[in-house]
């Protein structure tokens, strides 16, 4: 199943103690096993480095590439999924605006679910957020 995966699951994965850093790890080890077909956009790997690189990380880069070597498909920021990002936020105006973005590459990608700890996403039209300690809910994905 090919499902969007929010850059606040690298982030837990690769962060320090925090209830969802087991279950986002337990899910990019269901990414290496082909479990899922993770997908996700170039302002993830964005995030990612941006969000490291403020923790003073000297693997920030590194780590932004694993990220991209981790999912089947990185889309592109480009102005479709920015115009679609604009219209999510006057449409929800209390969504951030880099989960607009992310909400956005999905739907251009043609992808329903978004695995996510972000709630912001509940409520978006066309996407199901799926929170990624929700074992069930992520075998499910898996399976359809």
């Amino acid at each position: 199943m090919r499902v969007y995966v929010d850059s606040n699951v690298f982030l837990y994965a690769m962060g320090g103690d925090h209830p969802y850093r087991e279950p986002c790890r337990d899910l990019l080890r269901d990414m290496e096993t082909e479990a899922l077909s993770a997908e996700t956009s170039a302002e993830t790997l964005q995030e990612v480095v941006h969000h490291r690189l403020r923790r003073r990380d000297p693997q920030a880069t590194g780590r932004a590439r694993a990220v991209a070597i981790a999912c089947a498909v990185v889309h592109p920021l480009d102005a479709d999924v920015m115009s679609g990002a604009l219209d999510l936020l006057d449409a929800h105006p209390r969504l951030w605006s880099r989960d607009a973005v992310h909400a956005a590459t999905a739907r251009v990608a043609g992808l329903s679910s978004i695995i996510s700890a972000d709630r912001d996403f509940d409520g978006v039209e066309g996407i199901v957020r799926v929170d990624p300690s929700d074992r069930d809910a992520i075998a499910a994905l898996a399976n359809e």
